[in-house]
């Protein structure tokens, strides 16, 4: 498959329920940075479509708000797979890997990086002043991440056999 980028990042939640925004959010201040080699989309759901997207880039990372992640936020890796339910109108992330994989032969690296948030039974367009924190180290760290192409060892989940701890660094990247 002929890549046209290497990374992509796609931010998902709804703007209009406070914290909810966090993965758009992300995407807007990261989109700024003019980091060679991204693409960014952000929607308030990831749909079937995103199986396309993904399969033309070398790593996919899916910036959403996180209820109950440490803060700032959880980065970890993505593998493909099935769901319980189906909908063509909404999927997971495992879900729009597995389709890129199946329908296009992607072998896309994908990650996940999940924003704590507090906010997010209210209709409003702010992120709460503790989210807009941790969205401000997660934008610190994608672009450190990206840029470096450190994707492996940054990732914040200790479960992941390959997990190598970076966030103890985190403060070295403010």
């Amino acid at each position: 498959m002929n890549l046209t980028a290497t990374t992509v990042l796609i931010g998902f939640g709804n703007p209009g329920r406070c914290d909810d925004g966090l993965g758009p959010a992300l995407v807007d201040a990261v989109s700024t940075l003019g980091l060679p080699g991204l693409t960014t989309e952000s929607d308030y759901q990831l749909t079937v479509e995103d199986a396309d997207l993904v399969a033309h880039h070398e790593v996919a990372v899916f910036a959403d708000a996180d209820v109950s992640c440490r803060e700032p936020f959880r980065f970890h890796r993505i593998q493909p797979g099935p769901s319980a339910r189906f909908s063509s109108h909404a999927v997971e992330a495992p879900e729009v890997m597995a389709l890129a994989q199946q329908l296009f032969g992607a072998t896309t690296r994908a990650y996940a990086l999940g924003i704590r948030g507090y906010r997010f039974n209210a209709y409003d367009e702010r992120i709460s002043p503790e989210a807009r924190r941790n969205l401000d180290a997660a934008v610190r760290f994608i672009e450190h991440v990206i840029r470096n192409r450190s994707f492996e060892e940054a990732l914040t989940d200790t479960s992941e056999p390959s997990a190598r701890g970076l966030a103890a660094n985190n403060e070295d990247m403010k």
